[in-house]
């Protein structure tokens, strides 16, 4: 039984918390009979890591019940990646095609004069001159001929 207990570390990929919580806590109890509740529960939280055990500890107050540590225990391992382990999915190796030159998008965007139309310019640039705002009065000049 001692080397049961010994053996055991919490994964919670493997373990439901509950199962084995219980499973730890018959074997301690089957080995020193004089141990109290606490001291058990305390033994048992050391065979979780490192992690789990201190959100555990911080989650519940130092005379805590079983039940309250294994209610804790399963809110912590369904709630946060707390006691997962993380693994490498092998993914499916996909070629990705190349991007030709001709298909990706233009390094310089599409410009030209707002004022002539012309690409080879911008509008501070520009030669021509248009003035918007300008009226343009077209003077007629009668020539009177005398004779």
């Amino acid at each position: 039984m001692e080397n049961d207990f010994a053996s055991a570390i919490f994964n919670s990929e493997k373990h439901k918390p509950l199962a084995w919580f219980l499973k730890q806590k018959y074997r301690l109890s089957a080995l020193p009979p004089d141990m109290s509740d606490t001291m058990i529960n305390m033994k048992i939280l050391r065979k979780c890591e490192g992690e789990l055990e201190n959100s555990i500890k911080c989650r519940c107050a130092e005379p805590c019940s079983t039940e309250d540590y294994i209610n804790a225990m399963e809110d912590i391992i369904t709630r946060t990646i707390i006691g997962k382990t993380w693994t490498i999915i092998p993914m499916e190796s996909k070629m990705i095609p190349k991007i030709y030159r001709e298909d990706r998008r233009p390094e310089k965007p599409f410009l030209k004069c707002n004022k002539c139309g012309s690409t080879s310019h911008l509008n501070s640039t520009c030669t021509k001159n248009m003035n918007i705002n300008e009226v343009q009065v077209i003077v007629e000049v009668q020539c009177t001929e005398e004779k």
